[in-house]
């Protein structure tokens, strides 16, 4: 299993991640890459909490169009390798990918509905 993930991580540097470049040493690209994605989840999370709660449903639409954007990455990793375990990743990816850009859609428009005005004539 080991040697699966050195492989995959030797033979696609590109997939080491956007911010650096591959060293060649998998486990340094390892660490680094767990790094930054600790980094995105810490700054993520501050800047969510900041979010007052009126303004969160209405960014949700926002969220969506980078959830796309997820999506497709998400198809190009599941498509792009010949390796089991990163396609099941990759395919994995997809589904939450999906699900969240769907339950963004639907908590969106179930907001947009709460500001319709209601017919009062119409029986």
């Amino acid at each position: 299993m080991t040697s699966l993930w050195i492989n995959f991580m030797l033979l696609s540097p590109d997939m080491a991640g956007a911010t650096q470049a591959a060293t060649g040493d998998p486990i340094k690209d390892l660490l680094v890459n767990l790094f930054v994605f600790l980094l995105a989840c810490f700054v993520g999370f501050e800047v969510i909490s900041k979010v007052p709660n009126t303004l969160h449903t209405p960014l949700m639409s926002g969220s969506n169009a980078i959830s796309g954007i997820t999506l497709v990455g998400a198809l190009v990793v599941a498509g792009h390798t010949y390796f089991d375990l990163p396609a099941w990743l990759g395919f994995v990816a997809v589904v939450m990918a999906t699900i969240n850009v769907i339950g963004g859609f639907m908590v969106t428009d179930r907001m947009l509905e709460m500001f319709k005005k209601k017919d009062e004539g119409k029986k």
